[in-house]
């Protein structure tokens, strides 16, 4: 993985702030407190993470520190065929570009797709993942704006098993999770989905902008309420991203991060670990 925290600082190769800041065995609690502060973790959450370390600090106790941050379940796909995941999220999150994204990985794997265009709300919304699903050369599922979601929900299911697809992805409306009525259709997709497919889906993924802090983890625990949600793909975590967003999110939402989106190729989504993530912080203050 890319180093976002060199990214957040502002380090590059080619310039003198390398100078100013070396790397160390051990480092004081005030300097693991201002570099967290430079990298977008809040003031309280620095604060909780330092309480239980000394005055000098080594890796390991930074390690131990940030990775309690991570410690929850997360749902792999199982052999369940095919696969079905819902992808939810608000307009300008990046979620259409997300599940092309999400069809590349696949398709990487020698997994067969199909795309289930879910927004029927904006016609934009079924046109872009219409033109990504060409630009992929992936099948997909779509009608015309203002059809039922939940029926293409259902209709995008029963293709999958009929043509024996690996993995169906599954658009959805992207309005502002303070709509009522989103709630209402986003629980009805859901139930469509298990009538098609009994369990299904099975994993249901929000798409969050990373640059958006408080109000991304607001947001989840909306979209969390309505349907409940897996776990959470961060988009938009760009060279002008600051890597700390990623421990506020995890610290907030107690949800499993699966994925980064780091551009607007099918290639730029990484598989989030939560051990390479610290490590990536770490391996920029410690020797």
């Amino acid at each position: 993985m890319f180093s976002l925290f060199k990214k957040a600082l502002g380090i590059n190769d080619d310039t003198k702030k390398e100078d100013s800041f070396v790397k160390k065995s051990k480092i004081s609690k005030e300097l693991f407190e201002e570099i967290l502060l430079e990298s977008d973790v809040h003031y309280d959450l620095v604060e909780r993470l330092l309480e239980s370390l000394p005055s000098k600090i080594n890796r390991i106790q930074a390690f131990n520190s940030l990775i309690s941050l991570f410690h929850y379940d997360a749902k792999e796909p199982q052999e369940n065929s095919p696969f079905v995941e819902m992808i939810i999220g608000v307009n300008g999150a990046g979620k259409t570009t997300t599940i092309a994204k999400l069809a590349h990985h696949y398709k990487e794997q020698n997994k067969s797709v199909l795309l289930g265009a879910g927004d029927t709300f904006r016609a934009a919304a079924i046109e872009q993942l219409s033109r990504w699903a060409n630009r992929l050369d992936v099948p997909i599922i779509a009608t015309a704006q203002g059809h039922d979601p939940s029926a293409v929900v259902y209709d995008t299911i029963v293709a999958a098993k009929a043509r024996g697809i690996d993995r169906v992805i599954i658009d959805t409306a992207g309005r502002l999770h303070t709509q009522i009525n989103l709630a209402g259709e986003l629980q009805k997709m859901v139930r469509t989905a298990n009538k098609a497919l009994t369990g299904s889906p099975h994993r249901k993924l929000l798409i969050l902008d990373g640059t958006q802090g408080v109000s991304g983890a607001n947001q989840a625990k909306a979209f969390d309420e309505m349907v409940g949600i897996d776990g959470i793909i961060i988009t938009k975590l760009d060279g002008t991203a600051k890597g700390g967003a990623l421990l506020g999110i995890a610290d907030s939402l107690k949800m499993p991060i699966f994925y980064i989106g780091t551009g607007e190729q099918p290639q730029d989504l990484i598989p989030f670990k939560a051990n390479t993530f610290v490590n990536s912080i770490l391996d920029e203050i410690f020797v």
